[in-house]
């Protein structure tokens, strides 16, 4: 079929969509607000691809946008379906087009062309082009969509619920991958509009999320379009909520999600950005029991206890190693083994926060071979064994430990927690003990020793073992070990590598 954009061929279009018709590349997309321009709907289905071209109906308030692929297609599809795009302030329509392919009419649509072939550029190569005669019309070039998104100084667990709420206030965010490079929490974070993404860019690069601490450093991605695997804790895309959860990749919990849906007040952290509604209150409690802020009137609020399963049984007994492995996030106050349950555990932490530090950190790594859960608990507390009443050993009360890291208001320890991570930080070493001792200590832990590093003092040292698996298991077995001279061994995750 030769369209011609001059509305002519109108009564070729009649009757030709419905909903319910089958996928393909190109869209019919309806109800447009008459001033509209090329660049306005091209800019609708760049977030999904590439678009290959454009057939506007003027005249009928309709136009035709033409997708690379049909998976892309179907995608922004089913993205609008959720979420009812508008221009200019207007609902329009989008579905499939009975036509697979547009043939369109190039003298006639040679301004339609001009304005895909530079918006196509920019989006190519994500920089401002020169010398293409575009009609002003056409918006500046446009930014990518994604952002790469870092926090510095990450004292409290972000996670991607809270980047969405944060970044919707500035459009439609379709998807959001994080990960951990570098030792550092990172994001990437598609808008349905590079404009949307340039906006929330210029608003919240260089921001506190909470108060004095987790701040965003933004910038644009070279990536145009994510591709989301899995809808889980670690990745999510919104245009495609029948994503599996992926194996092995822990799926947000049902019951993180009803606390964070709890916790969802409007907190105005002093100095922190205002127009942030944090879903933890009590991280920013926490920050002002860390002595970093006074906040009066705010508790720690938020469950305290954790449900650890999917342990392996062999060690699960051993409830030293959870106290080891959880005090990093905070001061562990309880830890019962279940006991008819053995691959689980409650751990009861001393506030709210730090509950939800060590649930972010430790939820999906493994231990001792298996990858373990980490949720918040339906129960308040963990009871101790009535008086008399033998159960085995398989409830401690370490609330009076003096091993606790996070005691201290404003102590160092607040400033160091990180997520777990191959290379280790080492403090306390006794001047007589040298590099070679400590290689051999680590390495009788089960794992290798890739990389030792002394500090200028020799009282501290960065140690990387070859997987993250072997740092949790030596950070459990030496933590604390006696090196003589009354120096007990300070192991926590660094951020560095070596």
């Amino acid at each position: 079929i030769c369209l011609s954009a001059n509305g002519n061929d109108n009564k070729k279009f009649k009757g030709d969509d419905k909903m319910d018709g089958a996928p393909s590349r190109v869209l019919h997309i309806r109800k447009l607000p008459g001033e509209v321009t090329e660049t306005e709907v091209i800019a609708l289905g760049l977030p999904f691809g590439k678009v290959t071209n454009i057939l506007m109906l003027k005249g009928k308030s309709q136009a035709f946008l033409e997708l690379a692929t049909e998976e892309a297609a179907i995608t922004m599809v089913n993205y609008y379906s959720a979420v009812t795009p508008h221009l200019r302030n207007q609902p329009i329509y989008i579905q499939y087009s009975n036509h697979k392919e547009l043939k369109t009419d190039n003298t006639l649509n040679q301004r339609a062309q001009a304005v895909l072939q530079a918006v196509t550029a920019v989006q190519a190569t994500n920089a401002p082009i020169s010398g293409t005669t575009v009609s002003e019309s056409a918006v500046t070039p446009a930014q990518s969509p994604v952002l790469r998104i870092i926090i510095d100084n990450m004292y409290y667990p972000v996670t991607l619920d809270v980047l969405h709420q944060i970044f919707s206030k500035f459009g439609a965010v379709l998807k959001i991958i994080t990960f951990t490079k570098n030792n550092q929490f990172q994001a990437l974070l598609q808008f349905g509009d590079p404009v949307n993404a340039q906006q929330a860019k210029l608003a919240l690069d260089g921001q506190n999320i909470y108060n004095a601490c987790c701040t965003l450093r933004i910038d644009f991605s070279k990536l145009v379009n994510l591709n989301v695997k899995y809808n889980n804790d670690k990745s999510r895309d919104y245009t495609r909520p029948d994503l599996p959860s992926g194996d092995g990749q822990p799926a947000l919990d049902p019951a993180i999600a009803a606390a964070f849906a709890k916790e969802t007040s409007l907190l105005a952290v002093p100095g922190a950005l205002s127009p942030l509604a944090i879903p933890n209150a009590a991280a920013a409690a926490a920050a002002a029991a860390a002595g970093r802020v006074g906040m009066p009137g705010v508790s720690a609020g938020g469950n305290t206890v954790l449900l650890v399963s999917n342990l392996n049984e062999e060690v699960s007994e051993t409830i030293l190693l959870f106290f080891f492995l959880f005090s990093v996030y905070g001061d562990v106050q309880r830890v019962k083994i279940l006991y008819n349950k053995k691959d689980s555990a409650l751990i009861q932490m001393a506030d709210g926060n730090q509950s939800q530090l060590a649930m972010s950190h430790l939820n999906g790594q493994k231990m001792y071979g298996k990858i373990i859960r980490v949720t918040l608990s339906k129960h308040q507390t963990v009871q101790l064994p009535r008086e008399g009443l033998d159960d085995q050993g398989l409830t401690k009360d370490f609330g009076n430990s003096p091993l606790h890291r996070f005691k201290k208001p404003g102590s160092k320890n607040f400033q160091n927690i990180f997520p777990p991570s191959a290379t280790l930080h080492l403090s306390n070493i006794p001047p007589s003990v040298a590099e070679d001792d400590l290689r051999t200590l680590f390495a009788n832990t089960g794992g290798t020793v890739k990389a030792f590093k002394f500090f200028q003092d020799h009282k501290m040292a960065l140690l990387q073992m070859s997987t993250v698996e072997e740092a949790i298991q030596a950070l459990i077995d030496l933590h604390n070990y006696n090196l003589g001279e009354n120096h007990h061994l300070r192991v926590s995750f660094s951020k560095s590598t070596i």
